[in-house]
């Protein structure tokens, strides 16, 4: 679905990634689940482009819900896969420490898991070869994306800023659909190993310019860089009454 112009995502509000289409190439941030793969080759033939034309794909972090399509996409076509040096063991061989489970809702928890199943979520395979990057990092990939050292969700997860998209994707650095709840509208994600430092690190996304602000789960959300950490700190002292 084309979001704006060289802006794409790929999936729904329950789970997404995102194609960045330049003149020098396609650059994608996350991968989804394997079952994404269709919704790329789709994507692909409606913009007239293949494979062949991605130069790159970053990830947010490691998660299974995040690699889907990766491994595939690198072994098949070549394509290198960027993640961040410290979510590079979680990118290769799914560890990851074990965390407390939200309070949550019978039927948005069945839609997330049997949206999973329908995208071959139980088949995620791991990244044989990863590119570790770092905070700070200016990818030499189209679009030139900026990573921007996120962690709380996970020690390595990262938000991208592409000025071209007029974006920055922040993965599971915050949520605007909580998969558990249904609950929707900006608020922390679930399943985040620190949550004080997950919003703390919010802060880092102040003095960006870009329209969009793009989770991996929900819809996207149009406002200011400067306006997210208030409004996601917020949210979750609101969910805390």
């Amino acid at each position: 679905m084309r979001l704006a112009p060289h802006l794409h995502r790929l999936g729904n509000d329950i789970v997404a990634c995102y194609l960045i289409d330049t003149p020098e190439g396609i650059t994608l941030i996350d991968a989804g689940l394997p079952g994404h793969w269709q919704d790329l080759q789709q994507e692909l033939r409606a913009i007239g482009k293949t494979e062949a034309d991605i130069r790159g794909l970053i990830l947010t972090h490691g998660d299974s819900d995040h690699i889907g399509f990766a491994e595939r996409l690198r072994s098949t076509h070549g394509v290198p896969v960027f993640v961040h040096s410290g979510d590079a063991v979680r990118a290769r061989t799914g560890e990851k420490p074990k965390v407390s489970t939200p309070p949550l809702r019978i039927g948005p928890t069945i839609q997330f898991f049997a949206y999973g199943l329908r995208k071959n979520g139980l088949r995620a395979k791991y990244i044989r070869e990863v590119t570790e990057i770092n905070d700070g990092d200016v990818l030499d990939l189209p679009g030139s994306p900026k990573i921007i050292g996120l962690p709380g969700h996970s020690p390595g997860s990262v938000a991208v800023h592409v000025e071209i998209a007029d974006a920055v994707f922040v993965g599971d650095g915050l949520t605007t659909r909580h998969v558990l709840t249904g609950r929707v509208g900006p608020q922390p994600a679930p399943f985040t190993d620190d949550p004080a430092m997950a919003l703390s690190s919010l802060e880092r996304l102040a003095g960006l310019k870009a329209s969009w602000v793009l989770p991996g789960h929900g819809a996207p959300w149009q406002v200011s860089p400067d306006e997210v950490a208030e409004t996601i700190k917020k949210a979750a002292a609101a969910a805390a009454r």
